[in-house]
């Protein structure tokens, strides 16, 4: 693994950062005020992210095209489109992680559609903005767990249960919901359904109120003999009780480096923002000057660049593996736990830092504060990501290590 970015990734990184210049920040305080108005201002973007998809065949910025492995037995060394999104969403939540989570057509939803749909589902669902609805009231962390269940009738399934906090379930064409063909088999039963919009006895409950990420719609779902053809059904039917719950971690193994990224976004925008305002009082920034000579908040300030370092490299390392097909359970949960819990201690410390600028609205720095919460907790807790690893480590299985 190389550390330097290559090339050919620079337009990507350059016009991310244009984007979250130019469209997100300015507009980052009025969606944050204004909770589940739609950003029309995407729709825009959204069409250019679709034309540069189309040329280059790989996704720009987003989460939902990633390529959930490389090629297996390559003894080359690749960086494709899950290091291509990584660069590219870090960009973006430089500038707004609600918007960047607001964008159609890059939902959670079409990586797991990636990570297990057929060649037929991924030509038909493949431009389709779809939402991923698995977390329920009573299955948060313990995804294993979940109680929503898919009947077979005839050529249909026929859906039954509740999900919660569903990241886009209002917004997006369609869920994919993941529910089991058979309780009583556990995880082996659990399937992923594409569950498109307006399909009747899907509704949707209500939209949160949330600390953070108030430019994104937070949904739960209800289905209530709810309908999908068998077609609906991504990858194989059939209960497979050697391979369990794979593809949901499969799809995890892969977006969790991407919500590490949009982690290291948001805690480099504070730490930026933060180094620009200590520097305006003439506190002395000089990096060659030993810690212990510094002002407190400058030597705080260097510790956590440290630490936003140390979360990146694993977030790289965690997106290189999966472009060149190496297994990455452990070292996609390492990213998402190194850096969900860096990125919101460094925006907590930034506010801190600077004071009453970090506490008012005329910075974004609280706002980032409240944004990067999210970031700890959703794609698995910190300590469902310290779990997974400790497991890896030991060679437990989740039956032996709980």
């Amino acid at each position: 693994m190389y550390l330097d970015i290559p090339r050919k990734f620079s337009p990507i990184i350059h016009q991310a950062r244009q984007v979250a210049r130019e469209v997100f920040r300015p507009i980052s305080r009025k969606y944050d005020r204004a909770e589940h108005s739609y950003p029309r201002e995407l729709d825009m973007f959204a069409t250019i992210m679709d034309g540069m998809n189309a040329g280059s065949g790989e996704a720009t910025a987003g989460a939902g095209k990633l390529a959930q492995s490389g090629p297996k037995g390559d003894t080359g060394n690749r960086n494709g489109t899950n290091m291509n999104t990584v660069l590219g969403l870090t960009e973006l939540c430089w500038g707004d992680v609600g918007l960047a989570l607001s964008i159609p057509r890059q939902g959670l939803g079409n990586a797991a559609i990636a990570a297990v749909a057929n060649d037929e589902q991924l030509a038909r669902f493949g431009d389709t903005w779809a939402a991923m609805a698995i977390t329920e009231p009573g299955a948060g962390s313990d995804s294993a767990a979940i109680r929503t269940t898919a009947t077979i009738d005839g050529d249909h399934y026929v859906i039954n249960g509740e999900k919660i906090y569903v990241t886009a379930g209002d917004r997006a064409n369609a869920v994919v919901v993941w529910a089991s063909l058979d309780p009583s088999q556990g995880r082996a039963a659990i399937k992923s359904f594409v569950v498109e919009k307006g399909t009747p006895g899907m509704t949707v409950e209500r939209l949160e109120k949330k600390l953070g990420i108030r430019a994104s719609d937070t949904a739960t779902l209800r289905f209530d003999n709810c309908r999908i053809p068998r077609e609906n059904l991504l990858g194989n039917p059939d209960i497979e009780a050697e391979k369990g719950f794979a593809g949901a971690m499969q799809t995890f193994d892969n977006t969790r480096p991407v919500v590490a990224a949009m982690a290291v976004g948001v805690g480099r925008a504070a730490l930026e923002r933060t180094r620009e305002l200590l520097a305006g009082t003439g506190l002395d920034l000089d990096y060659r000057l030993q810690g212990w000579t510094q002002n407190a908040a400058v030597r705080e300030l260097q510790r956590l660049e440290a630490e936003l370092d140390a979360a990146w490299l694993l977030t790289l390392r965690a997106a290189w593996m999966a472009d060149n097909g190496q297994p990455n359970s452990c070292e996609a949960s390492m990213a998402k736990a190194k850096a969900g819990r860096v990125g919101n201690e460094i925006t907590l410390r930034c506010v801190e830092l600077c004071s009453h600028l970090g506490f008012a609205e005329s910075e974004l720095l609280e706002k980032w504060a409240r944004d990067s919460k999210i970031l700890d907790i959703f794609e698995g807790t910190q300590q469902i990501q310290l779990l997974i690893i400790a497991r890896r480590l030991l060679g437990k299985s989740s039956r032996e290590l709980k």
